[in-house]
């Protein structure tokens, strides 16, 4: 049985228009933070998502996307369209996005004190939302432990001096940092992955997870590093594989009693076994979603099938 943790998800909605050479648009509820909370929702997680949804066909998609999977879906009331990106998928199944984004979060106060707040993407620097989003961290972090994904979309980063400065501020404020290897290539261009994680962990996180593709996954600690091989699987496309990966390393990290509570004290002293296992989980999460349309995360006894065919 799942500890019940309450876990709060911070960040934008997407509707993601799938087009496909020569196919007709196919319209996907999206957004990462919107996909790691509807993914940690699969696994069985107490999990809310504070976001803008419009008043449109679009924005009753992606909630009852969410609300079926069990996600309290809390919005601030405001009346702008629900944002939208179309995915162009070229013929490997790699997606490029192009964004039609507002985001204006309102400050506001949870009804349920949460155990863990995940954040991250647009939410995290798109002004006004962002300052906002940041707050509430702020407020938050003091009784909750922290995730972050830059989950970088360069159309939507604006100058980069400035994304790199309010990157590494959400760093600072978080436990857990997941980002790819594109992500950090886009930040800080010609740099060495690993190198940009040790920079992060010296900047406060216990756990810093690079994502690497067909390569697998890096996972730098106080401790030292781990790595692991992606697992094999045919894939359809690679959206939301990302988001799925990050929900599946919070659901390991909530089974393992790492988040929440006094979680904050034994993430510092994570033990390479126990992150071994966390990346298995996450990996075998972003693999079974690659493997079919859209942002389409595994549920638990497919989580389960999968880490046993692995």
């Amino acid at each position: 049985m799942l500890n019940r943790l309450d876990l709060l998800v911070i960040g934008e909605c997407v509707a993601d228009i799938v087009r496909l050479p020569g196919a007709a648009d196919q319209v996907h509820p999206g957004g990462s933070p919107a996909n790691v909370a509807y993914g940690l929702a699969r696994l069985g997680r107490r999990t809310t998502l504070r976001t803008q949804l419009g008043p449109d066909g679009k924005g009753r998609l992606i909630r009852d996307h969410l609300e079926a999977a069990g996600v309290d879906v809390r919005t601030d009331g405001a009346s702008a369209p629900t944002p939208s990106a179309v995915v162009n998928l070229d013929d490997e199944g790699r997606a490029a996005y192009a964004f039609e984004i507002t985001w204006t979060l309102a400050s506001w106060t949870p009804a349920r004190v949460p155990d863990h707040v995940h954040t991250g993407s647009v939410a995290a620097v798109m002004e006004p939302g962002a300052t906002s989003v940041l707050a509430a961290v702020e407020a938050l972090r003091p009784t909750a432990t922290v995730s972050y994904d830059p989950n970088v979309r360069p159309a939507l980063m604006g100058d980069r001096a400035v994304a790199v400065r309010r990157v590494e501020r959400c760093v600072a404020l978080s436990d857990v940092v997941k980002a790819s290897d594109e992500d950090l290539a886009w930040l800080y261009p010609g740099e060495h992955p690993e190198r940009v994680a040790e920079r992060w962990l010296a900047r406060g996180p216990a756990l810093v997870i690079v994502t690497r593709g067909e390569e697998g996954a890096l996972a730098v600690l106080r401790g030292g590093r781990v790595a692991v091989d992606a697992p094999r699987t045919e894939v359809v496309d690679t959206v939301g594989a990302g988001d799925a990966f990050m929900s599946g390393a919070l659901h390991a990290l909530a089974a393992h009693g790492l988040l929440g509570e006094g979680g904050r004290e034994r993430l510092r002293t994570l033990d390479r076994g126990t992150v071994t296992d966390v990346l298995r989980h996450a990996g075998a999460c972003a693999a079974v979603t690659v493997a079919r349309a859209g942002a389409n995360p595994p549920d638990a006894p497919e989580l389960k099938a999968a880490l046993a065919g692995s």
